[in-house]
């Protein structure tokens, strides 16, 4: 009965760590730009140590943090700090640790320093690799291949808004992202702040609109349950090895 139990055991595991991230998922329904991860895999390994060959176990195989980027239907808001990267373009921004990261979401606004920044509140990189500084009270417009135009609204129609950078866009089409503790995007197995080369790629932008979040609400809840019975199933399975080594023991002494 103990491979029963490791066996049950284990696949609680896998089941509490795949519910972790279905919640996160969950969470992050109407998140601006969130994309999923892989689910855990499981792999056999053989057991070490004294004992038959063929004593088998299953292991996680850790891929929840690979990112699937997949797109999904844009949403019009007709705010003009709002883009939604086209094709498989991630945009460059500052993490927590102040190294380079790349995320989807596209939600950027102004901070009171003047610095352009996500919705989350991450500096937005230019091209060279530093923030993106707004003048104080001029209207930012974003175009299509991300140059950032600033106008000031007094001289409207006198004089013609004066490019201030361009948004750091890098073509994430051949390279595998993986999710960093702070929720941004990184190249997998890669440390903190590896850059993507600019490939010199076309890469786009449509302003005034925000990619949404690629879980599908309806799929995720009914994962959540198949996990929830999962579990609850794996949890008897071990009582119920549990009862049938106690009654083979009563047996035992009786006899």
């Amino acid at each position: 009965m103990d491979r029963l139990a490791f066996n049950a055991s284990a696949a609680i595991a896998e089941s509490r760590t795949a519910q972790h991230m279905v919640n996160n998922e969950l969470a992050n329904v109407s998140t601006p730009g969130f994309k999923r991860s892989f689910e855990s895999a499981m792999v056999s390994f053989k057991a070490e140590g004294a004992g038959f060959a063929s004593r088998i176990q299953p292991k996680s195989l850790n891929v929840d943090t690979i990112i699937m980027t997949s797109g999904i239907a844009l949403i019009a808001t007709g705010n003009d700090l709002d883009i939604a990267m086209n094709d498989k373009a991630v945009l460059g921004v500052t993490g927590k640790d102040g190294t380079v990261a790349y995320t989807r979401r596209g939600d950027l606004r102004v901070s009171a320093k003047g610095i352009l920044e996500t919705g989350n509140g991450h500096a937005v990189l230019g091209r060279g690799g530093g923030p993106i500084t707004i003048p104080p009270g001029f209207k930012v417009v974003i175009n299509t291949d991300g140059a950032i135009y600033a106008d000031n609204p007094s001289n409207e129609g006198v004089a013609k808004p004066v490019l201030i950078d361009r948004l750091m866009l890098r073509d994430a089409n051949d390279i595998r992202l993986s999710r960093r503790v702070d929720g941004l995007f990184g190249v997998e197995g890669q440390p903190n702040g590896t850059e993507i080369s600019d490939t010199k790629a076309l890469l786009t932008v449509t302003p005034k609109c925000l990619e949404g979040s690629n879980v599908n609400a309806l799929s995720v809840m009914v994962r959540l349950m198949d996990l929830s019975r999962s579990f609850e199933m794996n949890v008897n399975v071990i009582k119920q090895s549990k009862d049938t080594d106690e009654s083979g023991a009563t047996m035992m002494r009786n006899s």
